[in-house]
This record gives C-alpha cells, structure tokens and sequence, in this order.
C-alpha cells in the first residue's frame, strides 16, 4: 500500500488547485460563466433550457461552490475505489475523472426532478382552482379566465393557460383546448377533469356539483398519493446511496480477509483486473439507474 499516500497526496492537490481556482477566478467568473451560457444556449436542448432557467428562478441551482464540492466528493470517493481495487494511482485518477464527467448529467436528472416537482404542484393548483371557479361561472371557458386573472398559476402554465382560452373562442368549442392542454401536461387529475367538464358542456349534466365535488375529493387523493411517493422516494435514496456504497466496499472486504500480499497477487492475473473493471461498471450503471428511477416525472402516466 505504498503508494496510498501518494494518492492522497494527488487527490489533496487537485482539490486545492480546484477550490483556489475557484476563489481566485471570482473576479473572471463572471467572464467565463457567459461564455459557457452563450455555448449553453446554442447547443443545449430546449426542454433543458427551460427545465434550467426555472431552477434558478426558483433557487433550486447548484452555486458553483456547490458543483465543486460535489466534483470533489464523488471525484475522491471514486479515486478511492479505483486505487483501492487496483493498487494503482492512474486507475484511481481515470476512475475519479469518469465519475466527474458524469456530474453534468446528474444536474440534468436533478433539474428535472426539481421542475417535474414544480409543475405538479401548478396542475393541482390548476384543477382545484378551474373547479371552485367553475362552482360560481358555471362555464369552463370563464374559469379559464378566472385561473389565468387569479395571479396563482406561474409560466409556462400560464400561457398554456392563455392559449386554451384563445382556442376555445377561435373553435367556439372547448375540445380543442383540452386536447392541446391534455397533450402538454398528461397528468390523470387534468384529463379526469376534462373529461368531466366535456360531458357537463356537451350533455348537460344535471349533477354537475356533486360530480364536481366527487372530482375535487378524487384530485386530493391523488395529489395525496403523489405526495406519499416523494416522500417514497427520499426515503429509497438515502438507502439506496448507502446499498451503493456498500457494493463498492466489498470487494475491499475480500482483499482484507484475502490479505494485501494475496489480493495484489491477484491483480496479476488479467481476467481479475477484468472483473474488477466489470464490477465498477455495473455499480456505477445501478447507481445512475437507481438516480433516474429518483428523478423521474411527478405525477404524470
């Protein structure tokens, strides 16, 4: 284990020269943060765009302190295993660069957590605000207008919003609104309720309170149920890191009950260093698939 210190020793340097970059780059942050936006707005994907100015309106965006520790803790904790597996300080250093190169991906699951997360709660606020709206205009198209005047509904909600409203005059009708709105959010609360509201305008439905009253209690349960997953979730991450790291772990095990003399002999045979990279990869995958199982859509089909 001669060479542990010097991974240390490397892994130390590389943290100081990022963070005192980072400190001593304050004054051309700015320089370089707008360089990386213009290169951002030209090649990025538009969803991504829109899923990333939303997370700093609503100040859910890593600082950049925040991303370098980030860097430095999963750069480090893969530099470990990678050294740790193979005895080797460049397996270490390949293995901490991999996993920092996979950070910009993360922030793109996070992100979309985080947005998924927002126009959720928009399309509750939507629902339960067209329905109490509807209780006193009686039409679907002036609830609409009551919704978008309330100041309660954020963009880009808003302007779907609008533009249901603009269609239902154009048509004279409100299928093509609902369609529209229904192909851009598909949530089961927002085609429930406009299927409700089709049938209440198209058949004249004479119990329309009460099944409107039926679909505000069916919309709260669900929200409910929605709810009850995140919190789910949460609790599978926590578990699901800590199982991670322990899948990490066990090939350290083995070389302990092995032996460092024994487990290095190993490393001499070439199918081992081939299984070794084979479990690193697997891990790696389950954790990045356990991250996306986190992050996926709130709510929606």
């Amino acid at each position: 284990m001669s060479t542990f210190p010097e991974l240390i020793f490397m892994l130390g340097i590389l943290a100081f020269i990022i963070i005192y970059r980072g400190v001593k780059a304050g004054k051309n942050y700015k320089k370089v943060v707008d360089k990386v936006g213009q290169a951002y707005e030209k090649y990025a994907p538009y969803s991504f765009k829109v899923v990333r100015a939303k997370a700093k309106e609503l100040g859910q965006e890593f600082t950049f302190k925040e991303y370098l520790a980030q860097a430095v803790l999963l750069g480090g904790f893969a530099g470990l295993v990678g050294y740790f597996y193979f005895y080797s300080l460049i397996w270490g250093l390949v293995y901490a660069g991999i996993t920092i190169a996979f950070i910009p991906y993360l922030t793109y699951l996070r992100l979309q957590r985080v947005y998924s997360e927002f126009l959720f709660e928009q399309i509750q606020t939507y629902t339960t605000n067209v329905i109490m709206e509807f209780n006193t205009t009686q039409s679907f198209v002036k609830s609409l207008e009551g919704v978008r005047d309330s100041g309660v509904i954020e963009e880009p909600v808003l302007s779907d919003i609008k533009a249901m409203i603009d269609m239902s005059y154009k048509y004279g009708t409100i299928d093509q609104s609902i369609e529209y709105f229904n192909a851009k959010y598909p949530y089961y609360m927002v085609k429930n309720m406009h299927q409700l509201f089709l049938q209440i305008t198209k058949e004249g439905a004479r119990d329309a309170g009460e099944s409107l009253e039926n679909m505000s209690l069916d919309i709260d349960a669900l929200v409910e149920g929605v709810y009850r997953d995140q919190m789910d979730r949460k609790n599978f991450h926590k578990r699901f890191l800590t199982f991670g790291a322990v899948l990490f772990s066990l090939v350290i095990v083995v070389e302990f009950l092995l032996g460092e003399d024994s487990y290095i002999e190993l490393l001499n045979e070439w199918y081992v260093k081939l299984l070794l990279h084979a479990i690193i990869i697997i891990n790696m995958f389950f954790l990045l698939s356990g991250e996306k199982y986190y992050n996926e859509d709130v709510g929606v089909e």
